[in-house]
C-alpha cells in the first residue's frame, strides 16, 4: 500500500519533517508512567521515533481505516497495540488503569475536545505532548491577564503545568494547513482536588468566559440571580483572574448557595 490520502473531514495534516517529529517524540519525559498513547498516528512519522524509545510502552489510537491498513503493514512494532476507533469515545480508565501519557499531532478539528478528555481523565494522565493549531497552543499556555487566556487555559492550568515548546511552520505538512502549529507539554501538577465544589467551579468558569467582554458581576448575576451579595472580584473580567481567585469565588458562591439555593431545591428538600 502506498501513501495515505489526508482526509479533510478528519482534520488530517500529515507531518513530513523528520527533525520536528524527532523533537516532538523527545519532548515527552514519560517519568510518571510507561504506557503512552499516540492519538492519530496517520502514516506513523512521529510513531517511528516513539517506537524506538525503550522507556515507554507505545499504543496508538487511529480512526481512519486507510491509516490503520498502512500502519499494520509498515509498523509491525504496533502489533496488538494499535487501537482502532475514536479516541474521544475511548474509556481510558478501563484501558489504562495504571496511567497513560498522551502524545500526538492532534487533528485541528478535535484538539480542544482532546484536551477536555484529558481533563476528565486527569487522575490517570500525568503528561501530554501535543501539536495543535498555534492559536490553540498559545491560548492553553497563556497566563492570566492575557487576551488569549480562556476557558481551556483556566481549566487545564488548574491541574497541569503548561509549557509552550516550539512553533511549527505550515510548509512541513501534507497538505499544508493555513495556519502555523505549536507544540505544548502538559505535566500534571500536585493538585489532587481544588478544595471547592469542582462542578460549581467549572460552571462559574464557563459562565464567565462565555461572556468574557462583561465583568464577572454581569455574568455571575445571570447565572446565579438569587445571590445578591457583592464579591470583591466582581469588577474584574474573567481573563484577569487566576485559578486561585476562581477557587475563592467558587467557595464564596458555595456558601451563599446554601443560604439561597436555586429555585425548587428547597421544596425538594422539604418533601423528604
Amino acid at each position: 500500500m502506498g501513501k495515505v490520502r489526508p482526509k479533510k473531514h478528519l482534520g488530517q495534516h500529515f507531518l513530513t519533517d523528520l527533525n520536528i517529529a524527532r523533537n516532538i517524540a523527545e519532548s515527552l519525559h514519560a517519568d510518571k508512567c510507561r504506557a503512552t498513547l499516540e492519538v492519530g498516528p496517520g502514516m506513523g512519522v512521529l510513531t517511528n521515533f516513539l517506537v524506538k524509545r525503550n522507556d515507554i510502552d507505545l499504543y496508538a489510537a487511529e480512526i481512519d481505516d486507510e491509516s490503520i491498513e498502512y500502519l499494520n503493514k509498515n509498523l509491525p512494532e504496533l502489533d496488538g497495540k494499535l487501537i482502532e476507533g475514536d479516541f474521544l469515545r475511548m474509556d481510558l480508565k478501563e484501558k489504562f488503569p495504571e496511567g497513560v501519557n498522551i502524545i500526538g499531532n492532534f487533528p485541528y478539528n478535535i484538539s480542544s475536545q482532546i484536551f477536555f478528555k484529558v481533563l476528565e481523565n486527569r487522575e490517570i494522565v500525568p503528561e501530554v505532548v501535543g501539536m495543535v493549531q498555534k492559536e490553540v497552543a498559545v491560548r492553553i499556555a497563556e497566563p492570566p491577564g492575557k487576551k488569549e487566556y480562556g476557558i481551556l487555559s483556566m481549566l487545564l492550568q488548574a491541574f497541569y503545568d503548561i509549557e509552550y515548546l516550539f512553533t511549527v511552520h505550515e510548509n512541513v505538512f501534507n497538505p499544508p494547513p493555513k495556519v502555523k502549529s505549536g507544540v505544548i507539554r502538559l505535566t500534571r501538577n500536585s493538585t489532587e482536588n481544588l478544595g471547592c465544589d469542582e462542578k460549581l467551579f467549572f460552571r462559574i468558569v464557563k459562565a464567565t468566559f462565555n461572556q468574557r467582554r462583561k465583568t464577572i458581576r454581569n455574568s455571575f448575576r445571570a447565572g446565579f440571580p438569587q445571590i445578591q451579595e457583592v464579591h470583591p472580584l466582581f469588577g474584574e473580567r474573567p481573563e484577569r483572574l487566576s485559578v486561585e481567585q476562581f477557587i475563592d469565588l467558587t467557595k464564596w458562591a458555595e456558601e451563599r448557595l446554601k443560604i439561597h439555593p436555586p429555585a425548587g431545591t428547597k421544596s425538594e428538600i422539604n418533601k423528604k
